[in-house]
């Protein structure tokens, strides 16, 4: 006799729920970024110089052996960084800077769907549900999915590394050691400070090794390891045929900054390390330190309880090798910035340099979804008969743990439109210059003398405008950024450009400079044009 079961079945799989989990969350990352995606992203001197770097890739065919410029010394950050962009430039020979912020959206959307998997093959469906969800409405990542910065990438690149790298953990297979690599390599090449990720990446690695002992399975995660440090080798070989060929420029400009003392401590390692630690944790979660003290104090000590808390978690399997992982991650990336970018205990309004970390912005989501996935799968034991039952209530502070994280990223999200009215506003005033030039060939001058004017000199390159060095140029565009004043010597609008040309003259035709127009560009970034005489 047989007999048939009558217990309910599921009307979903575990597979449906997870690709309808991870669909909506997609969608959600999508409506948060795309939207007027041509405005919310600001353009300054890094926009307008990648853009020229991209459009003479596509169009002209100059392969980019250098990334762009550090903010420190005078050495450049990788040329992978191009090489990834470059897709989205060809569409439109480099003419269109919204289809270049089109795919780093994509790139952030994309970040939000990986954070996810990594979140739920460690914790379960809560764990990558939080995770994934606090990621797509963070302000932060939507900033960073929103114009064109070299460390816009790494939210992504890092997110992949360390999901293939718990991959390869969890399953035994070595292949995944080798995409863990790429995304290594591609985050180092975004960002110098993304060497952070390698001993991140390359721990888990050793640790792999270490557990499958002596013999083949042990030499077979050492040979992955080797092929991994080959692929990273391998994105520096544009590098090195710069080297090669430009007399080790870089190099002597790295030992030249080392030699200098790096960059300027303003206070002792204890206060920089709690301030740079602030600062990691607390960017992807809430914002800036200077927005939000306190909410970016809470950050930390939100994550540093997640991770003490399931130091020594055995449910879910494998949970606590996470935890340890990242949080130890975490912990190093604080302490090896503190020293590698100490200038990150000061925060200066108006430049964004919080995004320079943002490949930690994964272990950092992860682990606010681990803890919401363990503590929505507590249970109370040894209740006492009467007792109030107690099993929902870690479950609803971690309820209200992230509702209070999305709500507050919702209220603080970008605005539509970026304060210096991002790249229609800077094609509006290149329209403008070239009304005042009336055909005539024009050089650019920025002060300060250490920024670019490059966000101008792409959107009048674009135009078709002959742009040139000033001993043969007919008109001088002198671009000036109020917010350093300090360093220029003289405000904007009339001092600042009448020492400068008191300092080096404007003369291609022997006589005095017209002033021919003068105008606000932005915010705080005054244009002003002469003409020759």
């Amino acid at each position: 006799m047989t007999t048939t079961s009558t217990a309910p079945q599921p009307r979903f799989s575990a597979r449906s729920v997870d690709l309808a989990v991870l669909l909506g969350l997609i969608a959600l990352a999508a409506a948060m970024r795309l939207p007027d995606l041509a405005t919310r992203g600001t353009w300054d001197a890094d926009q307008g110089h990648d853009m020229l770097v991209l459009r003479a890739f596509v169009r002209d065919g100059v392969f980019p052996l250098l990334g762009p410029p550090t903010s420190i010394g005078d050495f450049h950050h990788g040329a992978f960084y191009y090489l990834l962009l470059a897709p989205a430039a060809a569409l439109t020979g480099g003419d269109s800077p919204l289809a270049v912020v089109f795919e780093i959206a994509l790139f952030g959307i994309a970040a939000v769907g990986v954070t996810w998997w990594l979140a739920r093959s460690i914790g379960g469906p809560v764990a990558g549900l939080v995770a994934g969800l606090v990621m797509a409405v963070s302000a932060s990542a939507i900033e960073e999915s929103t114009f064109i910065w070299n460390p816009n990438l790494i939210a992504l690149t890092s997110a992949v590394a360390l999901a293939a790298s718990w991959r390869a953990w969890t399953t035994g297979r070595t292949r995944w050691w080798l995409l863990a690599a790429v995304g290594t390599a591609a985050t180092m090449q975004c960002h110098v400070l993304g060497v952070t990720l390698l001993p991140v990446v390359g721990a888990l690695l050793v640790a792999d090794a270490r557990r499958r002992g002596p013999g083949p399975a042990r030499r077979a995660v050492l040979l992955a390891g080797l092929a991994g440090l080959a692929i990273v080798a391998a994105s520096y070989i544009p590098l090195a045929i710069h080297e090669l060929t430009n007399d080790f420029s870089e190099l002597r400009a790295a030992l030249d900054y080392i030699a200098g003392g790096g960059e300027p401590a303003t206070m002792g390692p204890i206060g920089r390390l709690l301030v740079v630690t602030i600062r990691v944790v607390a960017w992807p979660l809430v914002g800036l330190i200077t927005d939000a003290p306190i909410a970016a104090a809470l950050s930390l000590v939100l994550v540093v309880a997640i991770v003490a808390w399931r130091w020594r978690a055995v449910d879910p399997p494998g949970s606590r090798t996470a935890v340890r992982w990242l949080g130890l991650g975490l912990a190093w990336t604080a302490l090896a910035l503190t020293f590698a970018a100490p200038g990150l205990a000061v925060v200066i309004a108006g430049l964004p340099n919080d995004h320079y970390h943002a490949f930690a912005d994964p272990m950092v989501f992860v682990l606010v979804g681990l803890g919401a996935g363990a503590a929505a799968s507590l249970r109370a034991t040894g209740t006492a008969a009467g007792s109030p039952d107690l099993r929902q209530v870690p479950a609803l502070v971690a309820a209200g743990v992230v509702v209070a994280l999305i709500g507050w990223n919702v209220a603080h999200l970008p605005p539509a439109v970026t304060p210096d009215g991002g790249f229609p506003a800077a094609a509006t005033a290149a329209t403008r210059i070239e009304a005042a030039v009336t055909g005539r060939a024009l050089s650019l001058r920025s002060l300060p003398v250490f920024k670019t004017a490059e966000a101008y000199r792409y959107p009048l390159i674009r135009d078709g405008v002959d742009v040139r060095d000033e001993p043969s140029a007919e008109a001088l565009v002198i671009v000036c950024d109020s917010l350093f004043e300090t360093a220029i010597g003289a405000p904007c609008g009339g001092p600042a450009e009448d020492a400068s040309l008191a300092a080096r003259p404007f003369n291609a035709s022997g006589g005095t400079p017209t002033l021919a127009d003068r105008f606000e560009a932005a915010p705080g970034r005054t244009i002003s044009v002469y003409v020759a005489d």
